[in-house]
């Protein structure tokens, strides 16, 4: 059993459980609190979500409905753990959101451009936000957590101002793509069918997945990735060894917005939401991006089932009993789950040590 628990992945994922639970439990004792009848069900009604639709038909769509917004989730995580392994903490994940948002409706509904050229235009947009950072980190030393913030308030109202241009005369929403321009609509591919005809269930899936491997596959498998590891652990031996420092940072808060950047595409692109014009804060899945990560245990595949846990609970908010409770009462477990995931690193160390001081007495008994 210990040999187990030694395990790096098993501690992870042993943290990660007990993020969830503790969540759950706070969760249930807020509902408690404001009202004692109705607590069980609600909170039986949140960790089932779509489950609690009697016909497996319905089932299944609003399934579809979750998956299609655990996808940018997926990908802000895969931002956010991406530059995190190198040693930087890209909390302008949400601006990067934000431009390829901008990016690829704009475009979409202002130029007619077609699905593919949108996405990549998103990417684009993403990546010259992080550039940004990355210039100001490598050759100024400016944290880039103050520069991220900086940026995703300067990317909200950048992209209110220029939405204007395509929303609706009578409302602060853009244009409907599947009117204006559904050429821009991601394909299904026929993964709607297997949905009972969601249309929201897009080629977003496999390619939120895809990048899941290929994030892992480069930072584990190959140089370029063991160089970037290595900028991020020590600065000074990786220029010492001849590694580009600066290039490295730049290049990685690169590759980290044109995820962020992705991940607003593969929601957007959808048709499942519009941007609204008048908002006056940073959209909440830039930020959900650093929970995801975290509770994945900073695994690119550990973010794949992170992300859907939480936007699963999340989604489970609308099927609470609203004659006692508010919808809102899933964002108070996922808040807190949020909070815990900055103890995962420190649970796994809990684990580390106890394991260490048993092998300790085991041995003085020998």
């Amino acid at each position: 059993m210990r040999k187990i628990l030694k395990n790096e992945a098993v501690q992870a994922f042993l943290a990660s459980i007990l993020c969830i639970l503790a969540g759950i439990l706070i969760g249930y004792i807020v509902l408690l609190i404001i009202n004692p009848a109705g607590a069980g069900e609600s909170i039986l009604n949140i960790i089932k979500n779509f489950f609690t639709w009697k016909r497996p038909q319905q089932q299944i769509k609003q399934l579809g409905n979750t998956l299609a917004k655990t996808m940018p989730l997926i990908m802000c995580s895969l931002s956010i753990l991406f530059s995190y392994k190198v040693g930087l903490f890209n909390i302008g994940t949400a601006g990067q959101y934000v431009a390829g948002a901008c990016a690829s409706l704009y475009a979409a509904l202002a130029w007619n451009w077609g699905w593919l050229p949108c996405m990549i235009f998103a990417m684009v947009c993403g990546s010259l936000l992080g550039a940004v950072t990355g210039l100001l980190k490598a050759y100024c030393n400016v944290n880039e957590v103050i520069s991220g913030i900086m940026l995703n308030w300067i990317s909200l109202y950048t992209a209110n101002t220029l939405l204007t241009q395509v929303k609706e005369t009578a409302s602060p929403y853009t244009l409907y793509l599947n009117k204006e321009n559904p050429g821009s609509l991601l394909p299904t591919l026929g993964l709607n069918k297997l949905f009972n005809n969601n249309e929201y269930v897009t080629l977003a899936v496999p390619l939120a997945i895809i990048a899941a491997i290929a994030v892992w596959i480069i930072l584990s498998k190959t140089r370029f990735g063991y160089e970037l590891k290595a900028t991020g652990n020590n600065k000074n031996a990786a220029r010492y060894a001849g590694m580009a420092q600066n290039r490295n940072i730049i290049l990685t808060l690169m590759i980290s917005g044109a995820l962020a950047g992705l991940g607003a595409s593969l929601l957007y692109q959808t048709g499942y939401m519009r941007w609204e014009c008048t908002q006056s804060s940073v959209p909440a899945m830039g930020f959900n991006g650093i929970a995801a990560a975290f509770l994945g245990g900073l695994h690119p595949l550990g973010a794949l089932f992170s992300s859907f846990f939480i936007q699963h609970i999340t989604d489970g908010g609308q099927y609470v009993n609203t004659n006692f409770y508010s919808s809102q009462i899933s964002d108070v477990i996922s808040s807190v789950i949020i909070y815990l995931c900055g103890f995962v690193l420190f649970i796994k160390l809990i684990i580390r040590r106890s394991l260490k001081r048993h092998d300790e007495k085991k041995e003085a008994k020998q």
